[in-house]
């Protein structure tokens, strides 16, 4: 997501930070902007919407004045749309700080009432500018940046990495982090902050990384660290020992195993600050009334690809939570068959660029036919939200490798959400009923980092398959949409014959296809309660062994009926039935990551395939 730069030194600020801004576009933005401090204590500002080139022509245009001090930020938009006010960095009222920010203040709706009360005038939509007042107030009563920011963050709630500067301290940028990663780099007579090492990594491979609710100061001298307690602390030291272009992926070989290994944060944010004051799940843009929403009776699902695998899940919890019937379509045929839609009816359309345009034309579709339409996406301000008349976004910051991995578990989990908010808004599930529920969610990624930890089992099997001419994926349930998802990934990275399959559905015509040694992965649902589904794929895998089948089993931790009948066994923990996805759905995208890799197939950009497709 955000991409953010401090430094502190002997160079020209400006060089140095737009240098670490073009090593962190990778990251993915929609807006720029860079603060210098002058020598004779003033704050110079410019930020621009759109790319960095934007900004980069109006610095050539007007140049800031020389500076060795200077922090610079390009955002994705999280509050308020991508525009020149919304971009960073913000000052306080009186123009002595300057702040940028990556991640997002729960309570900044109470914090910006409370400034407001008190004769604050906003300039921006953003969350971000309720930091920055804040620590301009706190700085004007002792003129200490480092204190002023330790009281502000004790005032934070969320997930949040502050950078913030002083007009009349030149040679100091003070930084902290909360669930949103902040390292320091470790020049000669120079000090530098980021996002991660590639936006210093041009001047310096020594590093500092620092843990959680931490702040830092860097100045001419050196480097300071406390605790959000005001107690002295220290970052964790490192060396970085990859070049320029593997610092952009954090040290992986691939964008995409990078990706995988960033979900679990991912699922984190989409997650992070979706409960208002009064416990009722909020979208991130509405344009519905709560009555409306009661007055659904049908639900479409339109996408395509790997969100269209995320819809196929999103029907099980939908129908499950809320009584209300749910269908999914494929973007590209939904408007050709003449669907029967109304003003009862909500086509929820998810598209990870905002932009797919085959989804796009779905939702004029059933705009035309007088449909209401909640979208998902990662794109703030893309036109797919645009057009929409409620909006949840998945937060899961840039995805450059081509088959989607952080997108699909982001997107899954926003789509709980939504299911939830119905549920709730219609007063079919109660309160508690809700709040278990996401105690679930919120604990997934946790549950998701330990999957990731435990992936050498995975890499093995699929480096043995790698002479295997198809590979079948089965579930049940919501297993079945994962298996889809699965198939997905191997054709997309291996060009492999790769089918996923409802479990049930091998006796009419696809079990043919097994024969001795073909790799047969099967999604495994819980065995906890007796569960009937357990059983029914038990003989599924049976069915395919006695036909010679090499069986991956991904099921739960602890399910010895699994292990006594499969060749490998990939364990998840234990999760409800309806969120099983978000742990089932990892292990195949190592599995397809690391067989193609033993093909040498590109990884990252597979042959004729785009990220975005915006053509119909």
């Amino acid at each position: 997501m955000c991409g953010i730069v401090g430094y502190v030194g002997r160079r020209s600020a400006v060089d140095v930070v737009l240098d670490g801004l073009r090593r962190l576009e990778y990251r993915g933005y929609d807006s720029a902007g860079i603060a210098l401090v002058s020598a004779d204590g003033r704050i110079e500002v410019d930020k621009r919407a759109g790319k960095l080139a934007n900004l980069e022509a109006a610095l050539a245009e007007h140049p800031l004045p020389e500076s060795t001090c200077g922090i610079g930020h390009t955002r994705w938009a999280t509050h308020g749309v991508p525009s020149d006010r919304n971009a960073h960095p913000h000052r306080s009222a009186d123009g002595r700080i300057s702040l940028i920010h990556n991640g997002i203040i729960e309570n900044f709706g109470q914090l910006r009432a409370e400034l407001e009360a008190n004769g604050v005038e906003f300039l921006s939509d953003t969350d971000t500018e309720v930091a920055a007042h804040l620590l301009g107030r706190e700085y004007a009563v002792d003129g200490d940046l480092t204190e002023a920011m330790t009281r502000v963050c004790a005032r934070l709630e969320g997930a949040f990495t502050l950078l913030a500067v002083a007009a009349d301290d030149p040679d100091t940028v003070v930084g902290a982090r909360r669930n949103s990663p902040l390292v320091v780099g470790l020049g000669d007579g120079e000090y530098f902050l980021g996002s991660d090492v590639a936006a210093f990594i041009s001047y310096t491979t020594e590093a500092i990384e620092l843990g959680q609710d931490q702040i830092v100061t860097i100045d001419r001298e050196g480097v300071a660290v406390r605790g959000f307690d005001g107690q002295a602390s220290e970052g964790k030291p490192f060396s970085v020992d990859w070049d320029i272009a593997a610092a952009e992926k954090g040290g992986y070989d691939t964008f995409m195993a990078k990706e995988i290994h960033e979900q679990p944060q991912a699922v984190a944010d989409t997650l992070r600050g979706r409960i208002d004051e009064a416990g009722q799940i909020v979208l991130d843009e509405v344009r519905m009334s709560d009555q409306d929403f009661r007055d659904i009776d049908k639900v479409f699902i339109v996408a395509c690809g790997t969100s269209y695998h995320a819809g196929l899940v999103t029907k099980y919890a939908i129908e499950h939570w809320t009584r209300i019937p749910c269908e999914v379509e494929l973007a590209s045929e939904f408007r050709y068959r003449d669907p029967v839609l109304d003003r009862s009816t909500l086509v929820v359309a998810i598209s990870q660029s905002g932009e797919t345009m085959d989804t796009l034309m779905a939702v004029r579709h059933a705009k035309d036919q007088k449909a209401r339409v909640l979208s998902i996406s990662n794109t703030v301000g893309s036109t797919i939200p645009r057009e929409s008349d409620a909006v949840l976004y998945t937060r899961a910051g840039i995805e450059v490798a081509v088959a989607s991995t952080k997108a699909f578990l982001t997107q899954l989990a926003a789509c709980y959400l939504v299911g939830l908010h119905l549920a709730q808004v219609r007063g079919i599930k109660y309160a508690d009923e809700v709040s278990a529920i996401l105690d679930e969610l919120v604990a997934a990624p946790g549950k998701i980092a330990k999957v990731i930890e435990n992936l050498d089992p995975v890499r093995e099997m699929a480096r043995e398959s790698a002479g295997s001419d198809r590979v079948l994926f089965i579930g049940r349930h919501v297993g079945y949409p994962v298996a889809l998802e699965g198939a997905l990934k191997l054709k997309e990275l291996a060009y492999l014959h790769a089918e996923g399959f409802a479990a049930g559905e091998l006796k009419h015509g696809p079990i043919s296809l097994i024969e001795a040694g073909t790799p047969v992965i099967a999604i495994v649902p819980s065995p906890r309660g007796r569960s009937l589904l357990h059983d029914k794929i038990i003989s599924n895998i049976q069915e395919v062994k006695a036909r010679g089948a090499k069986v991956i089993a991904v099921c739960e931790e602890g399910d010895k009926i699994t292990a006594a009948h499969a060749d490998l066994v990939i364990e998840t923990p234990a999760s409800p039935t309806l969120l099983a996805p978000l742990l089932t759905a990892v292990p195949l995208q190592e599995f397809a990551a690391e067989l193609a890799t033993a093909l040498g197939r590109d990884i990252d950009q597979p042959r004729n395939l785009a990220k975005s497709v915006t053509v119909e």
